[in-house]
């Protein structure tokens, strides 16, 4: 999973504690693969996905969530995965 973020974007900052909170909420989240990609550092590859805001979510080429993203809306995200993955 790649999750696009920027190092100052607010929105990023939470969904980062969220993901931390999380993993020591849900301990099998933590198996779960999340490549951490700042697009202000590769955007070279940011620019090769389709989307506009910050926080976003891929698997794959698939768009998962794009933009603003709550606790419950990662979770979802996380819970969707590992049905996807057993």
């Amino acid at each position: 999973m790649k999750l696009f973020i920027l190092e100052n974007c607010p929105h990023c900052i939470r969904a980062m504690n969220w993901i931390k909170e999380l993993y020591e909420e849900h301990p099998q989240y933590r198996d779960i693969p999340i490549e951490l990609i700042d697009e202000a550092k590769d955007d070279e590859l940011a620019n090769s996905y389709d989307y506009y805001y910050v926080p976003c979510f891929f698997e794959g080429n698939i768009k998962l969530h794009e933009g603003v993203a709550s606790k419950e809306i990662i979770k979802n995200i996380f819970d969707d995965y590992l049905r996807r993955n057993k």
